[in-house]
């Protein structure tokens, strides 16, 4: 019988570049000097210039973590750490350069923001070339910028409160390299009781090859506040190194609330080691909803801290490790208040040698009652030469909790296959729909827009059977 073939990834659309687009960077490695000329570029306060190059002191005291997927082929000495594009920020969209600009319309981000995007952020390499947001969603007071700018700003003293409390230089070593060489990036702040109805984006393009890329998203969403922020990642492929090792902060209020949305998918040649973090208040409820399809390699695991009573938090994320992909992904959870809710339903496909791993850490202290934790992954083998792992944690030093964890690893079911053929369904159909179905719940909680790039990125050309 013909084989089944489940279409990797597809990336014709995302796989193109544009030479000469930079107009300054400097040189490859990551020396005091370099830091100081990102700080002399980027017009950093005093503190900020001091806080890079403590950054940069701990970078050189820590130790390449040795506990995850290899990232020997990553050489900090051939990484250029800044690249600035030609031309300015703008809010004007004809005033971005040409190559530029048909990077992101092919990538159909001027369209999503004219039909579906309260605020669109477009950063290309190191520096955001495009930053807008409605009049009427400005009129309620949000605040969406580069953080660049806001640091010079009427919110200078809120950024220099929250940057990198959150996330902290002495997390690991990616995270030391970031607070020295961050660059662009956008600040949010909604007020106290407003409604952001629509969402607001930003989407990070790397296209110079060897680079490294390293924003910083800080959002503030103040009390009974709501956003949904989406957060799109692309890069062409090349035959060297390249390195994403970005950061997202995140605050959620009292009693307010934050979706962030992510779809990320990097070429088979970037190292993707970015850290997120939420913090949430008393009955503040953080979502994410995360799609993994990129990168040569990848550490990524979302984190929140469920400080106040009755804050919920829910994750919703789906992983595609294929050929020569070792992605390494999964979800970290704090909990302290009382009477919290966190549900978390994580799934990973893998094929042609792919390798996914689930890691997800949860703790709950000692006074937090109440405290209701589900953590649900599943994983789908797509051949007998791919892997698919689970290594949950779980340190829980209270008996008033309830806290459960369940994994399923497996390939496609014979018996579900033929409970669908005894309903009238062909086999080819059946299995089609097993394997597309097995994303259904994380498409579902993506916007529309998204929900469609998704689909596109897994092929599934079902012929026959699974072998």
């Amino acid at each position: 019988m013909e084989k089944t073939y489940v279409g990797d990834v597809n990336r014709n659309l995302y796989d193109f570049r544009f030479e000469g687009t930079d107009d300054y960077k400097v040189d490859e490695g990551l020396t005091e000097d370099i830091v100081r000329q990102i700080s002399e570029e980027k017009n950093d306060p005093k503190w900020m210039r001091e806080f890079r190059l403590e950054s940069l002191k701990i970078y050189n005291s820590l130790s390449v973590p040795d506990w995850g997927p290899s990232i020997d082929g990553l050489d900090m000495n051939n990484i250029v750490t800044y690249v600035r594009p030609k031309g300015k920020m703008t809010a004007d969209w004809d005033e971005v350069p040409d190559e530029i600009k048909e990077t992101f319309e092919r990538l159909g981000i001027p369209a999503a923001e004219r039909e579906s995007l309260a605020g669109v952020g477009a950063q290309y390499d190191s520096e955001l070339v495009y930053h807008n947001i409605k009049d009427e969603v400005a009129a309620q007071g949000v605040v969406y910028s580069d953080l660049e700018s806001a640091l010079h700003g009427p919110y200078a003293e809120m950024i220099k409160e929250h940057f990198m409390k959150l996330l902290t230089a002495r997390d690991h070593k990616f995270m030391a390299l970031h607070g020295a060489v961050w660059s662009g990036g956008s600040f949010v702040y909604v007020p106290k009781g407003v409604s952001v109805e629509i969402p607001l984006q930003s989407y990070f393009r790397l296209n110079a090859p060897g680079a490294g890329q390293f924003e910083h998203t800080l959002i503030i969403v103040d009390e009974g506040a709501d956003l949904h922020f989406i957060e799109g990642c692309s890069a062409p492929k090349y035959n060297i190194a390249n390195l994403h090792a970005g950061a997202v902060e995140l605050y959620v209020g009292k009693n307010a609330k934050l979706r962030y949305s992510t779809i990320e998918n990097w070429s088979k040649n970037m190292y993707n080691l970015n850290s997120k973090r939420a913090l949430v208040e008393e009955g503040g409820k953080m979502e994410w909803v995360s799609g993994s399809f990129g990168s040569h390699t990848s550490y990524l695991y979302p984190m929140t801290i469920l400080k106040g009573d009755d804050s919920k938090m829910e994750y919703t994320g789906i992983t595609f490790a294929g050929e020569g992909q070792e992605l390494d992904t999964g979800m970290k959870l704090s909990v302290t208040g009382k009477n919290t809710s966190s549900v978390v339903s994580a799934k990973s496909i893998s094929k042609s040698g792919g390798k996914s791993t689930f890691r997800s850490s949860v703790f709950v202290g000692k006074n937090a009652h109440g405290a209701k934790v589900s953590v649900d992954c599943a994983s789908l083998m797509l051949d007998d030469i791919s892997r698919s792992d689970t290594i949950p944690a779980m340190d829980i030093r209270t008996r008033h909790a309830d806290v459960g964890h369940e994994a399923k690893i497996g390939q496609i079911s014979d018996e579900a296959v033929f409970y669908l053929m005894s309903r009238g369904i062909s086999e080819e159909d059946a299995r089609t729909m097993i394997v597309s179905g097995f994303a259904d719940n994380v498409s579902k909680e993506l916007p529309l827009e998204y929900a469609v790039e998704m689909n596109n990125l897994i092929r599934l050309e079902m012929k026959g059977s699974i072998g």
